[in-house]
C-alpha cells in the first residue's frame, strides 16, 4: 500500500498499556491515515487486567464470547474510508471483546481490514484467524504482529501490502 495507492486510511485501536498505541500511531504516520482510538467505557484498571486472576474483569469478558464492553468514544466516521487497520494487544490468544463492539457497531462491509497486534507472547495468527471467522462478510487482510516495530519495519510492511 503505497501513498500513490490513493486510498483513504484509517487506524483504529484498543491499547490497554501503550504498547498497541504506539504501533497504531507508527501506522498512522506510515500511511498518512487518520488515526482513532477505541476506548472502554468504564477504563480498565492494573486489577482488571491481570489475567492471573479468574475473575478479573479482563478474565471474565474474554470467558465470555458474547461480551461486548461498552464504548466511551463516539462513533467512527469510517464510511469515507477505504482501508480500516485494527490493532489491539493479544488476550488469550484473541482480539479483547472491546474489538468485537467496535466491529459490530461500524459498518466495515466494502472496507478492506487489516488486523495488527501487540503480544507478551503469542502471534497474530489465531487472534486474526478468529476475527476473520467471526465476521466472514468483512475484506480481511493478513495481519501483522508489531512488538517492538519501528518506523522502517512499519513502512516496509504497509508498502508490502
Amino acid at each position: 500500500m503505497k501513498p500513490s495507492d490513493n486510498l483513504k486510511t484509517f487506524v483504529t485501536y484498543f491499547s490497554a498499556t501503550g504498547n498497541t498505541a504506539r504501533a497504531a500511531r507508527l501506522i498512522a504516520a506510515a500511511t498518512g491515515a487518520d488515526l482513532y482510538e477505541i476506548r472502554p467505557a468504564q477504563p480498565y484498571t492494573e486489577k482488571d487486567l491481570d489475567w492471573h486472576d479468574a475473575h478479573s474483569r479482563s478474565s471474565v469478558e474474554m470467558n465470555d464470547p458474547k461480551a461486548r464492553p461498552a464504548l466511551r468514544t463516539p462513533q467512527a466516521n469510517v464510511g469515507n474510508y477505504d482501508v480500516i487497520f485494527i490493532g489491539y494487544p493479544i488476550w488469550w490468544d484473541l482480539a479483547p471483546r472491546i474489538i468485537n463492539t467496535f466491529i459490530e457497531s461500524h459498518n466495515l462491509k466494502g472496507k478492506t481490514v487489516i488486523p495488527f497486534a501487540t503480544s507478551g507472547g503469542s502471534s497474530i495468527s489465531h487472534s486474526a484467524a478468529t476475527l476473520k471467522k467471526e465476521y466472514p462478510d468483512l475484506n480481511w487482510k493478513d495481519g501483522k504482529l508489531l512488538n517492538r516495530a519501528n518506523e522502517k519495519t512499519v513502512r516496509e510492511w504497509v508498502e508490502g501490502l
